[in-house]
């Protein structure tokens, strides 16, 4: 292909639709356009409609007096024709996207932490099966079944202040009784 050089005539006679100047234009261009969309592997009928596209975006700037220098005619319609391909990209993602066929997860189901929680739950009655009777019954009494503290202390026939004193060892043994540095997963310190 021979490159054209264009000039302020050439641009005259497009705006004045000289039918001559634009068969040569969209044969021109067209050819052009079509070496750069099988280059990206684009359907035939899919550069036709880009084509198109570009040809009456380029024709309707010129109109309109838009292309201020008539020799940068060639790079005028490239960048028309690359904006009307990034269009054509993002449409058509936006469509497969639309189309996927996928699963939606659903955010108020936490399979992970339903599954930690259970591995959790595990170890902790693995240590406590391990402790003393009634260290055991306090930690499940204070943290397992999040009973009162004055409801404890009246089943142990004790005060606050030594309940406190009971929770402490018996959390003392726990920690004893669990794998070195670590804690149960899922659990957490609490306040007594």
């Amino acid at each position: 292909m021979e490159l054209y050089p264009f000039d302020e005539q050439y641009v005259q006679r497009l705006q004045a639709g000289v039918p001559e100047t634009q068969h040569h234009f969209v044969a021109y261009f067209r050819e052009l356009i079509f070496i750069k969309g099988r280059s990206r592997s684009l359907p035939r009928d899919l550069m036709e409609d880009i084509c198109q596209e570009t040809f009456l975006r380029v024709l309707s700037s010129l109109r309109r007096g838009d292309v201020l220098h008539p020799e940068r005619l060639g790079a005028f319609v490239n960048s028309v024709c690359n904006n009307v391909l990034l269009e054509q990209y993002r449409s058509s993602n936006r469509a497969e996207n639309m189309d996927a066929d996928f699963d939606v997860p659903d955010k108020s189901i936490d399979l992970d932490r339903a599954l930690v929680s259970q591995q959790a739950q595990r170890q902790v009655e693995e240590i406590l099966a391990k402790m003393k009777e009634r260290d055991r019954r306090l930690l499940r009494a204070v943290f397992l079944e999040e009973l009162d503290k004055d409801q404890v202390c009246k089943q142990y026939g004790v005060d606050r202040t030594y309940l406190r004193v009971l929770l402490h060892r018996a959390k003392q043994q726990f920690r004893s009784l669990m794998p070195q540095g670590r804690r149960p997963e899922g659990t957490v310190r609490s306040k007594v």
